[in-house]
């Protein structure tokens, strides 16, 4: 969507789409706005409670049956298992993409990590192409006056020209883009503590056999999976750049987490999005 200054300020119902890599300051953002009366739509929440809540529920029962008491509980419905998914509580989402790699390490061997990744992959494009349905809803239901999309760091590598069309028709597309201080803060952070991560297929495949060879490694079983998340992060970084810039180029507008840092309100927010439409105007 594309807005004058004069446009975006006297819109009245204002549908913001924030677009960049999981860290960036997405989600503290969707906070701040919470609290000034808009409408948190999480993308990765969607997923896990509507498109993958029984694909991670199979995961944590599989899970629970290898566990002998459990499993007669369980088989008795002596007990039942729930996921408990909030906003600010992902956990469960990013436990079933799991990681690639040694099974006695908690990772998983490619055919069942590619079927999870294409899961999610069609749960995130489901979840983006509900957005404007949740507009309606945030408005006419539970009477929110804005509406702000909070999308998972992977919105970038879906590859689905209908999403970005309904997010463009829909809301403003805002990229947050990591300055070099702050990319290395990610990075040192993936580094401290690797999570599970989409990659596309074709990148995925294209990576695995360079750090395959550069480990001396011939099959995934021998993968340490903490050790392949932290050699891909700064790999996947650099390869999502360009992404976000193509989007937000074709769609959007652009600031930086520098200037996201200095927001601490929901007049702050609004000053510094009036200055990237300026900016490109």
């Amino acid at each position: 969507m594309r807005l004058s200054p004069a446009e975006f300020r006297s819109w009245k119902n204002r549908s913001i789409t924030l677009l960049g890599m999981s860290g960036v300051g997405k989600t503290r953002l969707s906070r701040i706005l919470r609290r000034a009366h808009w409408f948190h739509y999480s993308g990765d929440y969607r997923i896990g409670t509507r498109y993958l809540d029984e694909a991670i529920l199979d995961n944590i029962k599989q899970q629970a049956m290898a566990v002998p008491f459990l499993r007669e509980l369980l088989r008795s419905d002596s007990i039942f298992i729930r996921n408990n998914l909030s906003v600010d509580n992902l956990t469960p989402v990013s436990s079933f993409l799991g990681k690639l790699g040694d099974p006695e390490l908690g990772g998983l061997l490619l055919t069942e990590f590619k079927r999870r990744q294409e899961l999610h992959r069609i749960s995130e494009v489901h979840a983006m192409r509900d957005v404007p349905a949740f507009i309606r809803k945030a408005h006419e239901i539970y009477g929110y006056d804005h509406f702000v999309n909070d999308a998972g760091g992977s919105l970038c590598e879906l590859d689905d020209p209908e999403v970005l069309r309904v997010l463009d028709e829909h809301t403003l597309v805002l990229y947050i883009q990591a300055t070099h201080r702050d990319e290395e803060e990610l990075i040192r952070r993936a580094e401290r503590d690797p999570k599970p991560l989409y990659y596309r297929a074709a990148f995925l495949d294209e990576q695995l056999a360079s750090y395959e060879a550069e480990r001396g490694i011939e099959y995934v079983a021998q993968i340490d999976p903490d050790d392949f998340v932290r050699w891909m992060f700064p790999r996947l970084f650099h390869a999502r750049v360009p992404r976000y810039e193509a989007i937000a180029r074709a769609h959007g507008y652009t600031i930086t987490t520098e200037e996201l840092a200095q927001v601490q309100d929901e007049a702050g927010f609004l000053a510094l999005v009036e200055r990237a439409v300026a900016r490109h105007s």
